[in-house]
């Protein structure tokens, strides 16, 4: 920093030139003064020329009389005076007489010859000469002496004095002015740099600060070098800070609070500007959108941050506009999302906008399934029931005419009852698994004679729809370590039973069991395979769920209660095992079942 930008230098200029101006004055007025000194040194110069025409006239009547002349050198003397007295020819007649401290000088010291020659012809005016041997200045004048009567100059008188007060005054104001310059010169220096001391360097401190403070560093605090306004002044900066301090902590707690909350969020948080440009989001906001950007194709970084994400477009548009809350479900893909957009405003207006989503996509799912569940439920209980009321009140009118149609009526009436209560059944039963009330009695048993027993039950029904039945067993005996024997035999008792109605006469239907061992672990295998003819694979995702049947047109004489494989999967996952399905249509389908075969007692719900 240059000196004359800083605090130091503007004062110490300052004061520099209050003191160029007080001396300034004071030249003024030394001049003033000096110039009066010099008008009165002309006043003695005409006193000077007088008394040099007397003494001239006087020397005529009495230089043979030396106590008058020595009177006369003593009379000058004590006037800091002395006279020299010359012939017609520039001689001295009459050296000069001083009395002691008067130098006793020549008179071609004061004047040169033609000035002399001046002087013998008329005399000359008062001038003022230096003499170098003793530093002194001198004002001299020289008379011409002549004889009363004549006008013929016999010689010339020369009265000299020195002018020591003159001298004096101007080498004292001279001395004075340079003392005062460097006097002023000095304490302006001392003052400056006391200045510094005492004010500067309490600045730059203070300066220095809060550059810290711009860098992040908000403990920092300045020493309070006093009691006055630059005490003051620091002891109000340390304020500052510390208050600057604690409003930056707690706006760094409440920003990491608020992050946290943001980034804890199942919802995803996506803040837009007022051009639609992302902003901010959490990490569940940043996922979904660069899965809509990267489906929507966008490559660029650029344009990735350019625009609305493509499914906010048009809520985004709609909140601008209205310049209000908007809530609204978008359809993206497969998903659902239920989102509510607010706008954000600044002093200027409008500064953009805050969308929370959620993904309702399995409410969504599961609300179309409780709609399609009542829907298929109504369904399947409005059949029976028709065809319990229709043939009960033609029972009732006795339409029936002999007892063999009567009871064939009764038959119809029983059957559908029996239906109407597996389907009462199988529906309590899967309300209990998926609520978790299901009991299972787990204990050790031979796989073997549970895969036979389920083989006898089906084997009359498969041989009387021309259906073959194979059963393929391992060589080496299983034994189910903790398992319930009673709905494993419900399970596979479901799957065949779905096969055996699927299957066409001709095709075969196979049960498969097996050992198997995946790192470390030993789980027991079962497929139920049949030549049937097969589900569409777009259905195979949803076979598992309640009442659903991939053959629509499919009568009621062929169909189950849709209730089946939703049992089967609810007590196979009971067993914490697995199942899935594999089907291609017109080449049959094969369930997959595999469970951990591992120790363990006790009855589960």
């Amino acid at each position: 920093m240059k000196l004359w930008k800083s605090v130091v230098g503007k004062l110490w200029m300052t004061i520099i030139g209050l003191v160029a101006v007080v001396l300034l004055i004071n030249g003024i007025f030394m001049a003033q003064f000096l110039d009066t000194n010099f008008a009165n040194s002309k006043d003695q110069g005409q006193s000077l020329q007088k008394l040099a025409v007397k003494l001239a006239d006087d020397m005529l009547l009495h230089r043979e009389e030396s106590p008058y002349v020595t009177a006369v050198g003593e009379l000058l003397g004590a006037q800091d005076a002395a006279m020299i007295v010359l012939n017609d020819k520039l001689e001295e007649t009459l050296p000069a007489t001083a009395r002691p401290g008067v130098p006793r000088l020549r008179a071609f010291d004061m004047f040169d010859e033609k000035q002399l020659a001046e002087a013998l012809a008329g005399g000359t005016s008062p001038s003022i000469f230096f003499d170098p041997a003793t530093g002194r200045r001198y004002l001299a004048v020289a008379v011409p002496q002549k004889a009363s009567g004549s006008n013929r100059a016999t010689g010339v008188v020369i009265v000299y004095q020195a002018q020591i007060a003159l001298d004096y005054t101007q080498a004292y104001f001279r001395n004075l002015f340079v003392v005062a310059g460097v006097v002023g010169f000095l304490l302006t220096t001392l003052f400056a740099f006391f200045l510094s001391s005492r004010i500067t360097q309490p600045l730059i401190q203070m300066k220095k600060a809060a550059d810290f403070i711009t860098l992040g560093e908000y403990k920092t605090r300045v020493p309070v070098p006093s009691s006055d306004e630059i005490g003051e002044l620091a002891v109000a900066f340390n304020h500052m800070t510390e208050r600057l301090d604690e409003t930056i902590n707690a706006l760094n707690q409440e920003k990491e609070h608020l992050s946290s909350v943001l980034r804890s969020m199942t919802d995803a948080v996506i803040t837009l500007d007022a051009d639609g440009r992302v902003i901010l989001t959490n990490p569940q906001g940043e996922r979904l959108v660069e899965e809509w950007r990267e489906f929507a194709g966008e490559e660029a970084a650029g344009e990735a941050r350019s625009h609305v994400p493509g499914p906010l477009q048009a809520l985004f548009e709609t909140v601008v506009r209205g310049n209000k809350e908007t809530t609204s479900a978008i359809h993206v893909r497969k998903s659902v999302y239920s989102v509510v957009m607010a706008p954000l405003y600044a002093n200027s207006g409008l500064r953009g906008t805050v969308a929370v989503l959620r993904d309702v996509t399995e409410e969504h799912r599961l609300d179309k399934l409780r709609k399609d569940f009542v829907a298929n439920v109504s369904h399947e209980l409005r059949t029976p029931l028709s065809m319990l009321q229709g043939y009960s009140e033609a029972l009732l009118d006795d339409i029936a005419a002999t007892p063999e149609e009567r009871r064939e009526l009764a038959q119809i009436i029983h059957d559908e009852s029996l239906r109407m209560g597996r389907l009462v059944k199988d529906l309590l039963d899967l309300a209990r698994m998926e609520a978790g009330h299901l009991e299972l009695n787990f204990r050790e048993f031979p796989l073997e004679p549970l895969v036979q027993r389920v083989h006898r039950k089906f084997s009359a029904l498969c041989k009387e729809r021309g259906i073959a039945l194979r059963l393929e067993m391992p060589d080496v005996p299983i034994t189910l370590r903790h398992a319930d024997e009673d709905r494993l035999e419900q399970v596979l008792t479901n799957l065949l039973d779905n096969a055996v109605r699927h299957t066409p006469a001709g095709s075969w239907i196979a049960v498969r069991a097996a050992r198997l061992t995946e790192q470390g672990d030993e789980y027991v295998a079962f497929a139920v395979a049949d030549g049937g003819q097969g589900i569409p694979r777009e259905d195979l995702p949803y076979i598992f769920e309640r009442f659903y049947k991939a053959d629509k047109a499919r009568t009621r004489g062929s169909s189950g209660t849709g209730l089946g494989l939703a049992i089967v999967k609810n007590i196979v996952e009971a067993h914490q095992g697995t199942i899935h399905a594999e089907s291609e249509p017109g080449q049959g389908t094969t369930f997959f079942i595999k469970i951990p075969n591992r120790s363990g007692g006790g009855s589960a719900c």
